[in-house]
């Protein structure tokens, strides 16, 4: 039985107009909704302490789900050979190391974490995105969540309210909570970058308002950015803001550079916000071998934990989620018992560290030499074609350019901040997304726009 149809009066109405324009625009948005909705729900708190599945990543599964049943009805072409072997190259590593380690067991749920975010959910992302505009969506998304969460970091800033640092609750960690103190930082890094991106390159035929829009919000997201105190992520947004900035051309970047710089000069140094303690978190960086604090001293104790438990175990390592029973025994004396954490509504904890906080060094001690070979090799597979297909598109002026520069500026920052963290939390279904669209843009499996 179908549903009525309105009436003619209601269809010719500014509200039936309205309506209708937001059904075409569901019709057509709505394959890549689950993706958008996979972004925002690391809008929602975690939950408690001892969840073990966060919003995200329900709606990662959902997405999954949804993707193989929207293949199924529509017996739509899967990946291609060259997206396939890409995409999968990092599940066959590890399924290499947890077979060969001494308690196969005990890797398995790493094996399926590797393969929720590096394989299932990037491959779901690919696939479901179409042409330029989903793109634009998810962009959208990222940007969306990161104003959201930099919003709640600066109001834990100004209220005292946030996670502690230095014997003080002021450390911005948006809704992810003192326990994943990294989540709200990463969240502002990519909302930063691709807000950067489109400043500088917006889409074809969009608004004027839309470059001074995006610049205004990478330049607010400058603050809750300095406010996470995150080191990591300070250095990893500069890298990818370099790399946006040279890829957009000469002029305009030197022209967006001067009008950011003059603007967190006045955001955070001109209203004064944080700016002794970020000063002190700037030196920090160049003390790291004069003289460390204690969370450098630990890093550097588990990163040659992870060099030493390759050396044991060279070829496939030591298996997956087996980084924690093997610290100790390669760790050295410097490495401290763990990481005090309180604030922004939770009590003290004393936190083990349970990995080195470098991804390319946690699978070289857990899955060897083939491990990062096939790790590795994706991305820099990914970060290789996603250029080359960005400049292609530039020099034809196609009309898609300015999600290549995103795609582009994504990657960048998550490649250069896995040197100094790895998957952990909530906001790992942001790096799946990211590679998701990254694979997407370089290797346009599922894509219905001209090349």
């Amino acid at each position: 039985m179908t549903a009525p149809s309105p009436p003619a009066g209601f269809r010719t109405s500014p509200a039936g107009l309205a309506c209708g324009h937001l059904a075409r625009h569901a019709r057509h948005f709505g394959p890549v909704l689950p993706v958008v909705a996979t972004v925002l729900l690391l809008c929602a708190p975690p939950g408690r302490d001892d969840a073990r599945v966060s919003p995200a990543d329900a709606g990662s599964a959902l997405l999954v789900l949804w993707c193989a049943v929207r293949l199924l009805r529509t017996r739509a072409r899967p990946l291609t050979p060259l997206a396939a072997c890409v995409l999968a190259a990092p599940v066959a590593g590890c399924a290499l190391a947890t077979l060969t380690s001494a308690d196969p067991a005990a890797g398995l749920p790493g094996f399926v974490r590797y393969a929720q975010v590096f394989v299932l959910v990037p491959a779901a992302v690919a696939l479901l995105l179409r042409d330029h505009r989903d793109a634009r969506l998810v962009a959208g998304a990222v940007l969306l969540t990161a104003l959201v969460q930099g919003a709640v970091g600066v109001h834990q800033y100004a209220t005292g309210t946030g996670a502690s640092y230095q014997g003080r609750d002021l450390r911005a960690v948006g809704t992810f909570g003192p326990l994943d103190v990294m989540g709200m930082s990463t969240a502002v890094s990519l909302g930063l970058v691709v807000a950067l991106a489109i400043g500088l390159a917006p889409p074809a035929r969009a608004p004027r308002w839309v470059r001074p829009a995006a610049l205004g919000c990478a330049a607010l997201l400058t603050v809750p950015l300095a406010l996470s105190f995150s080191r990591g992520a300070w250095l990893a947004t500069a890298f990818a803001a370099a790399v946006v900035l040279v890829l957009a051309g000469r002029r305009i970047a030197l022209r967006t550079l001067a009008v950011l710089v003059c603007a967190g000069t006045v955001l955070v140094g001109g209203l004064g916000v944080g700016t002794q303690l970020i000063g002190e978190r700037l030196t920090s960086i160049t003390r790291v071998t004069a003289a460390p604090d204690q969370s450098v001293t630990d890093r550097y104790a588990m990163w040659a934990a992870a060099v030493s438990m390759w050396r044991a175990e060279p070829v496939t390592g030591v298996g997956p989620k087996r980084f924690p029973a093997h610290r100790d025994s390669h760790a050295s004396l410097a490495l401290s018992s763990g990481s005090d954490t309180a604030g922004a509504g939770r009590g003290f904890r004393r936190e083990p560290l349970l990995s080195p906080h470098n991804m390319y060094l946690l699978v070289l001690g857990e899955q060897g030499l083939i491990g990062l070979t096939a790790l590795a090799g994706s991305w820099a597979a990914l970060a290789v074609l996603a250029l080359r297909r960005y400049r292609a598109a530039r020099r034809q002026r196609a009309g898609d350019a300015d999600v290549g520069l995103i795609a582009v500026g994504l990657l960048s920052w998550q490649l250069f901040d896995f040197a100094y963290a790895d998957i952990g939390g909530p906001s790992t279904m942001l790096t799946a997304v990211l590679l998701g669209l990254a694979a997407w843009w370089a290797l346009g499996p599922g894509r219905t726009d001209a090349r």
